[in-house]
């Protein structure tokens, strides 16, 4: 029981400059809102409950993961009226640690470090602070002459702040350790200034009733990158893509061009596969093991087998399994399945449809709602024409057809196993299994056009 804590992060009453609609703490640090960032460093540290702090109506709350608690802040300004919000479990005991929504480099490892210094000098509170950053703006720790700390000065107007308090290196960054009974009668001896109640301004109040404030000291100083805008959000966006590429890097993954590569937070990707230059993979994507992705691929809630190469192509919310090979340019539409040792190749695009296996799409072909079985090979230019108009229908082809190049398929249609089409054929009727398909006009010569077409333009 006495290792357990809880985390409360400040989601609600953050400023904001980044122009948006979307609220601050939801806009996505590769492709995860920034409190989502907060709330999995905190479980990852051991949390047993997570409460967000939010205001009513302000988006936050909707925005938030399951099993996430929510305090709601309906009444007062400022970082201690926040924590007030949470009142209720403050009181019922236990350590908190006290995180801003808006910091989403902060990690599980920063939070248990804060932590266990907590623990280790039986603090009333804990502050993380560092000297590794520029402290223009930040507040600053004012210590007693025993090294104790005496206060937090708050350096928004320097003009204000008396010379050597500006002299002072060591700066708060905002992240917390509490415990939880102490900090609320703390909060209730506070008195607002400028209309906030601060959560600062506890720290005298703690350290003359407990003489038990203390701080742990860091250099990992990202995780004291606030993000209050669309420039402060670029620098976390590059931070965040370069730890996940590491993470990836250690797992056995190749990264040729990192600075050109963009990754999400929720990709999975297997051992020995190479990931070439401007390289994107989004969402849910899973890359197998021995793959080649890439150059300029884009891969979006798209799962990929092991041994798949997919250079300079675009695959969104598909499957393709081991050993097919996709592109160069080919287009993979939502409901596609590319099956094992298929091949869909250049300036092909597939939506809603079955590739099977060792089946072939060489290039210039359009497959939409359409089964194609096993080792089929499509012409150049084989089109399903699978919309009337009013309905998408299906064509389904059978195992080891051949298509010429230029065939149109207008669905509803069934091309048997074996079977062959003319090239330049328009497939409007089944085509029985082994036959051959031909749909088009007889050709006819017409002897000295040329001299006739000459002739005439000459009148």
């Amino acid at each position: 029981m006495a290792d357990r804590f809880s985390v409360l992060i400040m989601a609600a009453g953050l400023g904001t400059r980044m122009r948006s609609e979307l609220p601050k703490v939801l806009h996505p640090v590769a492709g995860k809102p920034m409190v989502g960032w907060v709330i999995d460093a905190s479980r990852g540290a051991g949390a047993d409950e997570v409460v967000c702090i939010v205001r009513p109506g302000d988006g936050v709350e909707e925005g938030l993961p399951d099993g996430v608690a929510v305090a709601r802040q309906e009444e007062g300004e400022g970082t201690g009226a926040a924590v007030l919000a949470a009142r209720e479990r403050l009181e019922g005991g236990g350590t908190v640690v006290v995180l801003s929504g808006d910091h989403p480099l902060v990690t599980d490892e920063m939070i248990a470090e804060l932590l266990a210094a907590h623990r280790r000098e039986e603090a009333s509170a804990t502050l993380l602070t560092t000297r590794d950053l520029e402290p223009a703006g930040y507040g600053r720790i004012v210590r007693a002459d025993d090294g104790s700390v005496e206060r937090i000065v708050e350096t928004k107007y320097p003009d204000e702040v008396p010379a050597e308090i500006l002299d002072i290196r060591e700066i708060n960054i905002g992240t917390y350790a509490f415990e939880g009974p102490e900090l609320v009668r703390a909060l209730d001896q506070v008195e607002p200034a400028d209309g906030e109640l601060q959560l600062t301004a506890t720290v005298p109040v703690l350290a003359e009733r407990t003489g038990r404030v203390t701080t742990f000291q860091t250099h990992h100083v990202l995780s004291a990158l606030g993000v209050n805008s669309r420039v402060e959000l670029m620098e976390a966006e590059r931070v965040a893509q370069r730890r996940l590429m590491e993470a990836h890097a250690r797992q056995g993954v190749t990264f040729l061009s990192p600075e050109t590569t963009c990754i999400e937070a929720g990709v999975e990707i297997g051992e020995d596969t190479t990931i070439a230059p401007g390289v994107t993979l989004r969402g849910a994507t899973r890359v197998g093991g021995g793959c080649e992705i890439g150059p300029h691929t884009t891969l979006i809630d798209a799962a990929v087998g092991d041994r798949v190469t997919v250079p300079h192509s675009y695959l969104l919310e598909c499957e393709v399994r081991d050993d097919a090979t996709i592109g160069p340019f080919a287009y993979l539409r939502p409901g596609t399945v590319v099956h094992e040792n298929a091949k869909v190749g250049t300036f092909v695009e597939v939506k809603n449809s079955e590739i099977g296996r060792g089946a072939k799409v060489p290039h210039l072909s359009y497959i939409g709602d359409a089964d194609v079985g096993e080792e089929a090979n499509l012409g150049a230019s084989t089109i399903t024409a699978n919309y009337d108009g009013r309905k998408k229908h299906r064509t389904k082809l059978g195992k080891r057809v051949k298509t010429g190049v230029h065939t149109s398929l207008v669905a509803p249609l069934n091309v048997g196993d074996r079977a062959y089409t003319g090239a330049g054929s328009a497939i409007t009727e089944d085509v029985p299994e082994g036959a051959l398909g031909i749909a088009r006009p007889r050709q006819t010569n017409i002897e000295g056009y040329a001299e006739r077409a000459e002739e005439e333009s000459r009148e």
